[in-house]
């Protein structure tokens, strides 16, 4: 009976942990690389659709990040305007959806301050 118990409270403790942990979570959407002389947008297919209310970026080289097209599940497209220079390991601040959007792809439109930088999209759940 003492088990059943023990049990019992432990698993309502776990429910409970696991409902804080996710109430501010952070995703990757996915990574890309920009080229230094590209003019065209670094595509970021997603496999499946992510319910997201706000997206980041983090650049992971010295880089100048103009602007992410964002494509929902319906199609519609939304492009945030950054127009900054990141720095290695810089981010973005989080810019806000009016609501929790399925998003489908990405494209983001920059240029490397080499030959090529890495870029990190993050979502907010």
């Amino acid at each position: 009976m003492k088990t059943h118990v023990m049990y019992l409270a432990l698993s309502l403790g776990l429910l409970g942990a696991s409902s804080f942990a996710h109430a501010d979570d952070k995703i990757t959407l996915g990574r890309t690389i920009l080229l230094g002389k590209s003019d065209h947008g670094a595509q970021i297919p997603l496999l499946v659709c992510r319910r997201v209310d706000a997206i980041k970026v983090k650049a992971e080289r010295d880089m100048r990040l103009e602007r992410v097209v964002v494509t929902f599940n319906n199609d519609d497209t939304k492009t945030i305007h950054f127009h900054r220079k990141l720095d290695k390991h810089d981010q973005t601040d989080w810019r806000k959806f009016a609501y929790t959007r399925c998003v489908k792809s990405l494209e983001v439109y920059g240029k490397a301050e080499g030959s090529s930088a890495g870029v990190r999209v993050y979502g907010r759940q």
